[in-house]
């Protein structure tokens, strides 16, 4: 067991022993490193400021992906190598990305300039030529007060056209030998006053430490539980990390069934859950941004049982079952069972989220997903709307329907499931008596996002919507597509 963290800073291996488990990667570079390029703007993951790159071996190469660095945890940093802002200039002249920033003008107030750099730093990183849409889906996590978001779409069109050819390329194979040399093989404990920081390699290590901690906090992405130390000051003595185990990063696709492990990121399962269908791949494009995507976890936003996370009800509508382990002891359940109440799921002290399996929609199953948000990208629903349904020709003989937003859960319409059942998709006027259905299944609250006359409106039009979809026999499917921007 060690007990200090292993990242690589500028080609030179860092063993730090953190004293605050829960000190963030932003205040780790501007308090202690001293290097102020990085920007505090929201402390909460949304406008991008703060981006820097992480540096991971993945698959056999090293992938460069982007991350907030003010809600991440500098424990996140095993086993990865930070690049910053303050590192892209060498000898004088600046990265490719920097040029073409300063030739189109695509920096005026200066603020966020350093977290879009980062986050072009690494699509110039993925070694070919991103389309337009690309673009704009990559920086959709960093925001510019100034409007200058074309000069910045402008600027990486010429800088990421193709292979990279920077510094980083050049050294990849010895960043790469660098990495694999951090022995992740080892448990990682690193006493810090009255608590704790924990990674765990192996997973009778997490278990144990899980039975013998259960007041510890486990985090996975940390996108939520960053949140509660920059925004609601909580003081988290005892955290367990989680992504160093590996069997909680497995993903396997069988004939029938997808098999994710928890601690997979929404980065890692976009493709193969965007395989089932096209709507998922839509929502899954709109949750978070692509820094949240690179660290937040499946099993993350699974475990936190918010009432309107995006993943859960389109999971409990593909009918996922979740598993839990409590030791060496597993369970499963129906996913829509694990949540009881607001803030409460069905999970013993010390218990984990273990691993979801989602199964593919056979040759009589048709899925239709709907977010909708106050903005299109990197905003939390007003209302997460998912539908499964098993149809005979124009009739629907089975549905699972399941909402969030509406509740202090996410949680099916029985009612209009029920109502569901045997509707002829040809016969509109039938609609309206299974709309009206949805309001015995949800009474939505008022609050800052949306009140309950426009949840309750707004399900019944997802709902409409959905009907008229699949009556139509998918030729008037409409698939969401952000407008362009200028």
């Amino acid at each position: 067991m060690r007990d200090a963290i292993s990242f690589l800073r500028r080609g030179k291996r860092v063993d730090l022993k953190p004293a605050n488990p829960t000190q963030t990667v932003l205040d780790y570079l501007r308090l202690e490193e001293k290097s102020k390029g990085t920007k505090e703007g929201c402390n909460e993951g949304d406008c991008g400021a703060c981006t820097v790159a992480l540096g991971r071996w993945k698959n056999g190469r090293l992938v460069y992906e982007p991350v907030n660095a003010c809600i991440m945890f500098v424990g996140q940093l095993h086993g990865c190598e930070l690049v910053t802002v303050d590192d892209l200039k060498r000898n004088g002249v600046l990265h490719p990305v920097q040029s073409a920033m300063v030739k189109h003008h695509a920096s005026q107030c200066g603020f966020c300039t350093p977290g879009f750099v980062m986050a072009l730093f690494t699509l110039y990183h993925k070694g070919q030529a991103p389309t337009r849409q690309e673009i704009v889906d990559h920086i959709a996590g960093n925001l510019c007060r100034c409007t200058g978001y074309r000069s910045i779409i402008d600027a990486a069109r010429e800088a990421c056209g193709g292979q990279a050819l920077d510094a980083w390329a050049e050294a990849a194979g010895a960043t790469g030998v660098a990495l694999q040399a951090i022995d992740m093989a080892e448990d990682v404990f690193v006493k810090t006053g009255d608590g704790f920081m924990a990674i765990p390699a192996y997973a009778e290590s997490l278990t144990q430490l899980s039975l013998e901690h259960p007041d510890a906090t486990i985090v996975s992405g940390a996108t939520d539980v960053g949140l509660w130390v920059t925004k609601q000051l909580r003081v988290l003595p005892k955290i367990i990390h989680t992504f160093n185990v590996k069997a909680l990063h497995a993903m396997t696709m069988t004939s029938a069934t997808l098999h994710m492990g928890a601690a997979v990121t929404y980065a890692d399962a976009m493709q193969g859950l965007s395989d089932f269908d096209v709507d998922i791949g839509e929502v899954m494009r709109r949750i978070g941004s692509t820094q949240v995507r690179a660290t937040g976890t499946i099993g993350g936003n699974i475990a936190n049982g918010s009432p309107i996370g995006d993943m859960p009800p389109m999971l409990i509508a593909l009918g996922a079952t979740l598993h839990l382990r409590h030791g060496t002891t597993e369970r499963a359940m129906p996913l829509d069972d694990f949540y009881i109440a607001y803030g409460k799921q069905d999970r013993k002290a010390g218990e984990l989220v273990w691993r979801i399996d989602v199964p593919k929609l056979k040759s009589d199953e048709e899925f239709r997903a709907y977010k909708v948000s106050k903005r299109f990208d990197q905003d939390i629903s007003a209302v997460m709307f998912a539908l499964k349904v098993k149809r005979e020709g124009n009739h629907i003989r089975q549905a699972l329907l399941a909402m969030g937003g509406m509740a202090a859960t996410p949680r099916r319409a029985p009612q209009t499931e029920a109502a569901l059942r045997d509707l002829n998709l040809a016969d509109d006027a039938s609609f309206q008596p299974v709309l009206d259905m949805l309001a015995r299944d949800y009474q939505p609250i008022d609050d800052m996002r949306a009140s309950s006359v426009y949840r309750i409106d707004t399900a019944k039009g997802l709902l409409l919507r959905a009907l008229h979809e699949l009556g139509g026999n998918g030729s008037t499917r409409l698939v969401g597509v952000r407008s362009r921007a200028a």
